[in-house]
């Protein structure tokens, strides 16, 4: 069995302890000979630290590490030029504070290139390294995870406050050490709006959306079943669409609408385990992203439309939720119009969509940890697939009847038709809200292989009321000449008995 690097970012314990590495070398070739001044965003666990390590062990002049590899014959190793490798993940910031915790590192990181420094305050002491540095070659410049002593506070503005002060008189120091600098490369998860990188440093690249470097970090499906051919063929003879099942589950990230990649440490822990499951997503889903979804009431989330600046940009003061979904890996871009210039987003793909649904029915349904929610909505899956809309209303009374007293009392409005939607779209079931037509605005409408579902929600009203209203607004008159069975359900939820008072249902001939 060959060994997988998972959890692995340094490039030298890969290359020398054996294990797979798929080779991007020719496309960090392009990145650090076409440009100097870069900023990148990628989420968790995509490989940013491994890419600046790459980076710091060839511009060091470590050959034999690439033996193999593209750029092994492509690069002038004789060269080397000095590194200054700042990974803010490992600085105790919590514990010491931002502005101590990086004083302390810049003395760390003169000592690993043998030097010492005079200056006492971090701005002083930043400028100092970099200039003494450059004695050496000009100075390469890796900051891995430039964002995470701000998001690590995002519930604590004042925190917040006090780190961007520290890094906007940081990063002052970039701004006019251009003499000395041979590449600098910032990554990290979000491009925040008022940290100083991006409005000082104005010629700093930001390739997150540019084309040529989408598959920079994730695999490719080329790179897939070349690299990991020899697993791939053991797993086909135990399941022959085995590659479709990895391209639904963890395949379809994209930053430019075209290329797509595979989730890396996903990938990774499933040819560790040989089972499909959730890796990535358990690796640490941020609780406050979901209490916003919930808080904005937002839980549909396919076919969105947004511009290329709010895409890029975090505002801490005013946090939207969909460029940080798609910051963080939680939405991804389908398409891009060159002509509106707008990016649609959804989810990449299974692991994503089913967890953060799973996570969503959770918190609107305020039930946790260790919810039911998985075993609740096979049960109504089940009755859907057969039909059985006795059952399917059974399995609706347990979920809403989970909901804690306080809770519903405070969200009975809208928050029967958030669970429907949520608990049929838990399923992977096509599930669309709202859906206009000329007439009106169908509450959910649920598709599957033999059936379209038009389900018109009442809170305190009747199930006649809500299933006339589908007949009358012509809800399911779209779809008429589909060959599936359309059933018409109407719903009344009581706000004081918290279940389903009643229901009707009618099939469309």
């Amino acid at each position: 069995m060959r060994k997988y690097p998972i959890g692995l970012q340094d490039f030298g314990e890969i290359r020398n302890g054996g294990y797979l590495y798929i080779d991007k070398t020719q496309l960090v070739h392009k990145l650090i000979d076409s440009g100097k001044y870069y900023f990148l965003s990628r989420p968790r666990r995509f490989g940013k630290s491994l890419l600046l390590s790459t980076i710091k062990e060839i511009f060091s002049g470590n050959k034999d590490l690439f033996e193999g590899l593209w750029i092994h014959d492509q690069w002038n190793w004789g060269q080397k030029h000095p590194v200054i490798h700042l990974r803010l993940s490992k600085l105790d910031y919590q514990k010491l504070g931002l502005y101590e915790a990086l004083n302390m590192e810049m003395v760390v990181l003169a000592k690993g290139l043998g030097l010492e420094l005079e200056a006492s305050h971090l701005k002083g002491r930043f400028e100092e390294l970099i200039r003494k540095a450059s004695a050496n070659g000009r100075v390469v410049i890796l900051i891995d995870e430039y964002d995470k002593p701000i998001t690590d506070y995002l519930e604590d503005l004042e925190k917040v406050e006090e780190n961007r002060s520290v890094f906007k008189s940081f990063y002052s120091v970039l701004k006019d050490a251009d003499q000395y600098i041979r590449l600098l490369l910032i990554t990290g998860v979000s491009r925040f709006s008022k940290v100083s990188i991006f409005s000082d440093l104005n010629n700093l690249y930001d390739i997150t959306l540019n084309p040529h470097y989408a598959t920079l970090m994730g695999i490719t499906q080329q790179e897939l079943e070349s690299d990991f051919k020899e697993e791939i063929n053991v797993l086909q003879q135990r399941q022959a669409d085995i590659l479709q099942k990895l391209k639904e589950w963890y395949n379809g990230y994209s930053w430019d609408g075209t290329s797509k990649v595979y989730n890396p440490f996903s990938v990774l822990s499933y040819m560790g385990s040989g089972r499909i499951q959730n890796f990535w997503f358990q690796t640490g889903t941020p609780t406050w992203l979901v209490n916003l979804m919930r808080h904005n009431r937002e839980f549909e989330l396919e076919n969105l439309r947004i511009g290329e600046n709010a895409l890029s940009s975090f505002n801490v003061e005013h946090i939207a939720s969909l460029p940080v979904l798609f910051q963080t890996g939680y939405l991804t871009i389908k398409n891009y119009d060159e002509e509106t210039r707008l990016y649609e987003l959804g989810y990449p793909n299974k692991e994503v969509e089913e967890s953060l649904t799973d996570a969503l029915l959770s918190a609107y349904r305020n039930v946790f940890p260790g919810n039911d929610s998985m075993a609740i909505t096979y049960d109504l899956g089940k009755a859907l697939k057969n039909n059985n809309m006795p059952q399917m209303i059974k399995v609706m009374n347990v979920i809403v009847s989970t909901i804690p007293y306080d809770h519903w009392k405070a969200e009975s409005e809208s928050i029967f038709h958030i669970i429907v939607h949520l608990s049929f779209k838990r399923l992977g079931l096509d599930v669309r809200s709202e859906v206009h037509s000329s007439t009106g605005r169908c509450d959910v409408l649920v598709f599957t292989e033999q059936y379209i579902f038009a389900i018109e929600l009442k809170l305190n009203g009747t199930a006649q009321a809500a299933l006339d209203q589908i007949f009358e607004k012509g809800y399911l008159r779209p779809y008429q000449l589909e060959d599936r069975k359309k059933i018409a359900i109407g719903i009344n939820f009581s706000s004081e008995k918290r279940f389903v008072e009643e229901f009707l249902i009618k099939e469309v001939k």
